[in-house]
């Protein structure tokens, strides 16, 4: 059995226009940081393990390289879609 790696997270920022950048990155305690807060903040978390090892490399402010953009898109989408549902819980919206 292998000792259990230590939490890592990623914050990205998007605006719509630019590519995304990291906003906030770290492992251990400061990932379990980043989570709270953006827990309390409501949020949406995705549990991405090989896309947040990838996007850890990076700088705090780089924008994401363009061999990520796909795999971030779906993240982008899918905390949209949800926003979308949290908005409007009577209505359908596929996932």
């Amino acid at each position: 059995m292998k000792p259990e790696q230590p939490t890592k997270a990623v914050a990205l920022f998007y605006d719509g226009e630019s590519a995304p950048t990291i906003t906030a990155k770290g492992s251990g305690e400061q990932a379990e940081e980043i989570l709270r807060i953006a827990r309390e903040a409501e949020v949406p978390l995705c549990d991405n393990g090989p896309l947040v090892e990838l996007l850890s490399q990076l700088e705090l402010g780089d924008s994401i390289p363009k061999e990520l953009y796909i795999a971030v898109a779906h993240i982008i989408a899918f905390a949209y879609q949800l926003d979308q549902r949290a908005s409007a819980p009577d209505r359908e919206i596929p996932l």
